[in-house]
């Protein structure tokens, strides 16, 4: 993990922003760690608030079409193959 002055990662923070993508970066204030900074991925992965995939059909601007499949029931090759 990289370690960052606060008033460098200030200064750099579009850098900062990019190695946060590799790896979490810590921020010290004052010469103590004071925070670590970790990507929105890495951050959900810790979290677990990643949306489940039905979560995610409900969140669809077509949850609430109403769709009605048929099942064509002909036959489509014999029965005594």
């Amino acid at each position: 993990m990289k370690h960052w002055q606060l008033q460098e990662a200030k200064a750099k923070l579009s850098q900062l922003v990019r190695e946060t993508a590799e790896e979490p970066q810590q921020i010290s204030v004052h010469g103590k760690p004071a925070v670590v900074v970790v990507s929105q991925e890495r951050y959900e992965d810790l979290t677990g608030r990643k949306p489940s995939f039905v979560e995610f059909l409900r969140r669809s601007p077509l949850a609430d079409v109403d769709l009605r499949i048929e099942r064509d029931r002909s036959q489509t090759r014999p029965l005594d193959v």
